[in-house]
C-alpha cells in the first residue's frame, strides 16, 4: 500500500486514443498489446451492466483520500455505475465482511484494494461463487481469481529509492520505515531496497523499522532508533501518506531537521507522490518521492472492472497507456503502471497527478 497509505490515476488524462492503439495493435500479436478478448470464463455475466462497489483500504492517508476523490470521476468517464466507497479501516477482517456485504447487495463488480495478500483470498472466493468478477488495486493478492490488479511496479519503488541513497551517500547508515509485510507492497518495497544496497552500495549499512503503514510504529521507532544512532545518514519512508509528518516532525524534535545543502541534512527518499511530499521537496525537508498515481489506479481500476463485467480477459503485453500487463507467479494479470521520481527539478511538473489536486 500505502497505501498509506494511495495511490496513484490520471496525469490529466494523457493517455492515448485507444481506438488508435487498437489499430497499431491490430498489426502484431495481441498478446503483444495487453489486448483483450471475448471469454464467458471471465465470470462476468456479459452485459456489463449493474452496479460496482468500490472497497478502500483505509482513509487515514492523503494518498487514500485522493484515490477516494477520484473515484467516482473516474467511474462517470469509464461510464460504470459505482456505489458509494466502503472504508475498511485498516482492518483486514473488516474488508472481508465488506465484500460480503457488497455482494449481499447484489453489486455485478468490484473493486477492492486489498489491506492483506492473504486474507483477502476469502473475500475473492466469496465473489467468485457468485459470479461477480474482481479488479484488485494497489496489492496483489497472493491467491484467488482477479479479472487484473492495477498496481505500480514495487520493486521498482524500493531500486528507486535505493539509486537515490546510494548516489547522495558514499557510506554511513540509512533507515527504511517499512509498510505492512502481511502485504506484497511491504514486502516487494522492503526487499528490493536491501538487495539493491547490498548490491550496489555495499558501504551503506541498513536499519529497519517494521511500521506496518502505522504513523505511530513510525515516530515512535525512528525516535528510538536516531537516540542510538545519531549519524543516521539516510531514510527511505515506503509511504509518505502515513509516515512523512511523523518522521519530520521526529527530526524536528532532535534539531535533526536540516534542508537540503546544509550540514547534517539527512537524505530522505519516499513513496507516494502526494502533495505534502512536493510541498517538503520544494522545502528541502526531503529529497525525492515516487509517485503512485492514485488517478490511475482509480481510472484503470473502472476501466478493468467494466472489461470484465462484459466478459473481456486479457494478456500479458504492453497496453495503450505506457504500462504493461504482466503474469505473477501466482497466474495473475498485472498492470504495472508507470511511478516516476520526483525530485526538485520535476517537483512542478502540472502533468504529476500530486500537483492536479488541493
Amino acid at each position: 500500500m500505502r497505501r498509506q497509505t494511495a495511490g496513484t490515476r490520471l496525469r490529466k488524462r494523457r493517455i492515448p486514443l485507444r481506438t488508435a492503439a487498437a489499430a497499431a495493435c491490430a498489426t502484431f500479436v495481441l498478446a503483444a498489446c495487453g489486448s483483450t478478448e471475448d471469454s464467458v470464463a471471465s465470470g462476468g455475466e456479459g452485459g456489463g451492466e449493474g452496479k460496482v462497489g468500490v472497497i478502500l483500504p483505509l482513509l487515514t492517508s492523503p494518498f487514500w483520500q485522493s484515490y477516494n476523490d477520484y473515484v467516482p470521476k473516474m467511474a462517470k468517464s469509464e461510464g460504470v455505475d459505482a456505489l458509494k466507497t466502503v472504508n475498511s479501516n485498516s482492518d483486514a477482517s473488516q474488508q472481508i465482511t465488506d465484500i460480503n456485504n457488497q455482494l449481499n447487495q447484489g453489486v455485478k463488480g468490484l473493486v477492492v484494494a486489498p489491506l492483506d495478500s492473504a486474507a483477502i483470498s476469502a473475500g475473492l472466493d466469496q465473489a467468485e461463487r457468485k459470479g461477480v468478477p474482481v479488479v484488485a488495486v494497489d496489492v496483489a493478492p497472493e491467491k484467488g481469481k482477479v479479472a487484473m490488479v492495477v498496481r505500480a511496479n514495487n520493486v521498482a519503488y524500493g531500486e528507486k529509492a535505493c539509486e537515490y541513497l546510494g548516489q547522495q551517500i558514499p557510506s554511513g547508515k540509512v533507515v527504511q520505515i517499512m509498510g505492512d509485510l502481511a502485504s506484497v507492497n511491504g514486502r516487494d518495497r522492503s526487499e528490493a531496497f536491501r538487495a539493491c544496497v547490498k548490491k550496489s552500495y555495499p558501504k551503506l549499512k541498513v536499519l529497519e523499522i517494521p511500521a506496518k503503514w502505522e504513523s505511530d510504529t513510525a515516530a515512535s521507532k525512528l525516535d528510538t532508533l536516531l537516540n542510538a544512532n545519531p549519524d543516521i545518514k539516510g531514510i527511505y519512508m515506503q509511504a509518505g501518506g502515513v509516515y512523512l509528518a511523523p518522521t519530520l516532525q521526529t527530526l524536528k524534535s532532535k534539531g535533526m531537521l536540516k534542508k537540503a545543502g546544509e550540514k547534517g541534512h539527512i537524505s530522505i527518499v519516499s513513496n507516494d507522490g502526494i502533495p505534502q511530499e512536493y510541498d517538503a521537496i520544494r522545502k528541502g525537508e526531503i529529497d525525492a518521492t515516487v509517485s503512485q498515481p492514485a488517478d490511475l489506479y482509480a481510472k484503470y481500476g473502472m476501466y478493468y472492472i467494466k472489461q470484465a463485467m462484459q466478459g473481456k480477459t486479457f494478456k500479458p503485453g504492453p497496453t495503450d497507456h505506457d504500462s504493461t500487463i504482466v503474469k505473477l507467479p501466482s497466474g495473475i494479470l498485472e498492470d504495472q503502471l508507470p511511478a516516476p521520481l520526483v525530485t526538485k527539478e520535476n517537483v512542478d511538473d502540472p502533468k504529476l497527478w500530486g500537483n492536479t489536486v488541493g
